[in-house]
């Protein structure tokens, strides 16, 4: 899908964020609200811009396939926002803050707890003069506790919050996930957040402050393991890739790769034993139920991989998806972006990039509106390339007094 520049359509369109987030789990909140129709004012410093402007290589291609000087991480975040150059840390800059912030609705920032009031920015020095304004602070470990002046980073805080003793082989070394789901967990709980604050002020007409903690929000996402452990008392195991609480519903190698089998229930473990010569299973009291076949898992695994290494990956797929029985390919990257089902559902859209001289590939936005869908209208900007419109329509700067401005090193 190809989408080029266009007024906002999405269900935010009209809302104005103040930006002063970087690398990750700001900017995954950001670019949600932007996706859905809201302005993003992106504050960037100066001369440095985001840190994620730096994470690089992979950066984005141009059309023959060399590299730009854009990192292809930061792209993955930053759409649809206008990108700001402004120094916070000189009076000047804080003052156009202030004006900027007067004339918006959402103020989000990932800075550690008190790191904005030295500048005047932070929520207590604006909740009075801006009663209305929804402030969303998302930080490692929140804005109280014994641990909030620490910093937080995603693989800390996967360590910290249990998912890595719950992530790996049994009698291997705990692992983190593979993508840094504290800081995107982080970002989509902010956006939540931010959502129901505005549904108070649209009843109240005030504005409140949303502190976002990585580490609550991955305890929050423990799910079934968190309760397993408030149930029992007792650490859930490294089980690789099993699933605590049911069985078969794990990895199990084929004649030619690996696939992931599912069975969700005891009327599905029957269909699966009697399409495939195990109706003995269904008599054995250890395989009758789910509630056995989790006591007895080493069993059933040990007795169901010879059964599996007889046939290919994809013959068991044709087989199990024609009995509805849960399977899947163990995909890599490459194979998911070609997969039919992801591009059917429009997973990955082109934007029409400055600095690559063409179009660029970003992953999509997956929440499917059917009366507001998100819209994509800039591409992932370059470091300011918005700070003279932006003055200029917002503030009413003209260009002598931006040149002057930026003279100065505030912009």
């Amino acid at each position: 899908m190809t989408v080029a520049a266009s007024p906002p359509s999405g269900p935010l369109k009209g809302l104005r964020v103040f930006d002063l987030t970087r690398v990750l789990a700001g900017p995954t909140c950001t670019q949600m609200l932007g996706d859905l129709g809201a302005e993003v004012i992106k504050i960037e410093h100066p001369s440095r811009g985001d840190d994620t402007r730096g994470f690089a290589p992979p950066f984005l291609p141009n059309p023959d396939g060399t590299p730009t000087k854009e990192s292809a991480y930061f792209a993955g975040v930053n759409r649809n926002k206008f990108s700001v150059t402004l120094d916070i840390a000189k009076p000047e800059g804080q003052e156009i803050a202030r004006k900027l912030i007067s004339q918006c609705d959402i103020l989000v920032e990932n800075f550690k707890p008190g790191g904005l009031a030295k500048y005047g920015l932070d929520y207590a020095s604006l909740k009075d003069e801006f009663p209305g304004l929804i402030y969303c602070s998302i930080t490692g470990f929140g804005q109280t506790g014994p641990y909030a002046p620490r910093p937080g980073y995603d693989s800390l805080i996967q360590a910290m919050g249990g998912v890595m003793s719950l992530t790996g082989e049994p009698e291997g070394l705990p692992q983190k996930v593979g993508i840094p789901v504290a800081d995107l967990f982080a970002g989509l709980y902010g956006t939540i957040g931010i959502l129901a604050a505005l549904r108070h002020k649209e009843q109240t007409g005030q504005g409140q402050h949303i502190d976002i903690g990585m580490l609550d929000t991955h305890v929050a996402w423990l799910a079934n393991q968190g309760m397993n452990y408030l149930a029992t008392g007792e650490n859930p195991a490294r089980l690789g890739n099993q699933h605590p609480n049911i069985v078969p519903y794990q990895v199990f190698a084929t004649a030619d790769g690996a696939i992931v089998l599912s069975v969700g229930n005891d009327a599905t473990f029957e269909r699966f034993c009697k399409a495939f010569g195990l109706e003995h299973l269904l008599a054995d009291e250890r395989f009758a139920t789910n509630a056995k076949r989790v006591e007895n898992r080493a069993l059933v695994t040990d007795t169901l991989a010879p059964v599996m290494t007889s046939r290919t990956t994809n013959e068991w797929i044709a087989e199990l998806e024609a009995l509805k029985i849960g399977c899947g390919p163990i995909n890599r990257l490459s194979e998911v972006f070609a997969d039919p089902h992801v591009q059917a559902r429009g997973m990955v859209i082109e934007m029409p990039h400055e600095a690559a001289g063409g179009l660029v590939k970003l992953i999509a936005n997956p929440v499917k509106l059917s009366a507001t869908p998100p819209d994509y209208r800039i591409a992932p900007p370059l470091l300011g390339a918005h700070t003279d419109e932006v003055l200029g329509r917002a503030l009413g700067f003209d260009a002598a007094a931006i040149a002057a401005l930026r003279e100065k090193g505030v912009v």
